[in-house]
């Protein structure tokens, strides 16, 4: 009797067992944390105006956040070439994609894409002007300054999955080019990115995320990280050193990803401040 019900149960693992293995395979869900941040120029006006907070004394602290952070992804605003020699000789783990606005090669702010080599594979990258020619250097509508995005179409090495990731930095002055550059985004998104692709768009927007500019991204799908991460902040990310007039204007919106947490890097990083911007940093899986 103990001998049959042995060999029954013997049979009745095999069984589940077999079937197990029959069924498909769930898939894998892997995190990736991208970061957003303002860096704040680093030119000889910005270092009349900036004194002991210009770029010479907040580099290292600079590298240092990301390589404590360890973001997947980084997208940067603000970097001039000099910022961007360093950068590219401190973050040899990342490769970079970005040119510069003024002349769509060197010259000027680049809106900077770093990403790490090991996890990340370009499929295809360019920049765009936010204005009505955006395939050339152009100024927009009522901007004060030539205004890009940078465009990674990224592949996941290890899900080998793609996404989309936009790093952008709306103008200061033009509320019309403001709107107009979000209309344009939003038009990117949809050229780049089918529905079965995600999207995420990051950088500083120069604008509360209540603002009217951000309707052409709800139209588009695209919803605010900050809000619906489960785990999240509503620290003002714009700290001007300290002086005045804090805000939020940094943010994340995205289509496609399951996000985790949103958080505003306002630590400690050895110096009181990194930038006169704190970076935005998102946990998401895809």
């Amino acid at each position: 009797m103990k001998k049959s019900i042995l060999l029954l149960s013997l049979a009745l693992i095999l069984t589940l067992s077999a079937c197990r293995q029959n069924q498909p395979a769930e898939p894998q869900s892997h995190n990736l944390k991208f970061i957003s941040f303002n860096i704040r120029l680093g030119s000889e006006w910005s270092k009349e105006q900036d004194g002991e907070n210009y770029w010479d004394n907040r580099k290292e602290a600079v590298v240092g956040m990301i390589r404590q952070e360890n973001p997947d992804a980084i997208g940067m605003q603000e970097v001039l070439p000099n910022q961007l020699a360093y950068l590219d000789s401190a973050l040899t783990d990342y490769q970079r994609i970005g040119v510069g606005r003024e002349d769509g090669k060197s010259q000027g702010e680049h809106m900077a894409i770093f990403f790490k080599k090991d996890r990340l594979e370009l499929v295809k990258g360019a920049t765009y002007w936010l204005s009505q020619t955006p395939d050339s250097v152009s100024l927009g509508w009522d901007a004060a300054c030539h205004r890009t995005v940078t465009m990674a179409l990224l592949r996941d090495r290890q899900t080998d999955r793609q996404m989309l990731y936009m790093n952008t930095h709306l103008d200061h002055m033009g509320p019309i080019a403001r709107a107009g550059s979000t209309e344009l985004l939003s038009q990117l998104a949809a050229q780049w990115a089918p529905d079965s692709i995600p999207v995420l768009i990051g950088g500083d927007m120069n604008s509360n995320e209540r603002d009217t500019i951000f309707n052409a991204f709800s139209r588009a799908g695209l919803a605010n990280c900050r809000d619906l991460a489960p785990i999240s902040d509503t620290a003002y990310t714009y700290n001007a050193f300290g002086k005045d007039n804090p805000n939020r204007i940094d943010h994340f919106f995205h289509r496609g990803l399951t996000l985790k947490s949103f958080r505003t890097l306002n630590g400690d990083y050895g110096i009181p401040y990194i930038s006169d911007h704190y970076p935005v940093e998102l946990i998401f899986e895809y």
